[in-house]
């Protein structure tokens, strides 16, 4: 049974779908974890780019995204919102207060408020990605696909938020892990042409 600091305690780290996962939403996604508690999860899947340039819809921001500079679909929740999520590197210059427009999520990763002026944040700014939707579990629905064996829970990094090729994140995030995943990363598109 998962105890209330286990639940807590996935707060900025990757779900990493297994290649049993039969969701096509998530067919090889990585998710990183903005929030999870009691109440539920909420993340972004990392590798889903769209076609759509982050210009097109939020043309303010499109100078501060990193390449590829399109909108990512961060899961099947809420398509038509948008989600902001960029990386802070070093603590804040004024000795820990966050910075006006930026709530941190875990280390050097937080939330935009893609409502402020981008100004505000541009010279702190190490890399932003824009993404529309997220992905969402209501209370112990995430639990149950970990015990049901559908992701594998490993570490972030600061970088995985800006991949510069997103496609082949869910292999390089797998690849890098000290364990047997490392070999899951070789897994085939399509098992059964093997």
């Amino acid at each position: 049974m998962w105890t209330m600091t286990e639940v807590s305690s996935l707060t900025g780290r990757l779900l990493v779908a297994t290649p049993k996962l039969a969701d096509p939403n998530f067919d090889r996604a990585v998710v990183l974890l903005l929030d999870h508690d009691a109440e539920g999860s909420l993340g972004v899947v990392l590798n889903r780019p769209t076609p759509v340039g982050v210009g097109d819809v939020l043309e303010p921001w499109a100078a501060l995204a990193v390449p590829p500079q399109v909108v990512f679909q961060g899961g099947p929740v809420s398509l038509d919102s948008a989600l902001g999520l960029a990386v802070i590197p070093g603590e804040p210059a004024d000795g820990g207060a966050e910075l006006l427009g930026w709530r941190r999520v875990h280390g050097a990763i937080g939330l935009v408020d893609l409502e402020a002026p981008p100004e505000l944040l541009a010279a702190e700014l190490g890399a932003l990605r824009i993404f529309a939707g997220y992905s969402g579990w209501g209370p112990g629905q995430l639990e149950k696909e970990l015990v049901d064996g559908a992701w594998y829970v490993v570490e972030s990094e600061p970088g995985d938020v800006s991949a510069p090729d997103p496609e082949k994140l869910w292999r390089a995030v797998l690849r890098r892990q000290r364990s047997e995943l490392a070999m899951v990363a070789t897994y085939p598109d399509d098992p059964t042409l093997n």
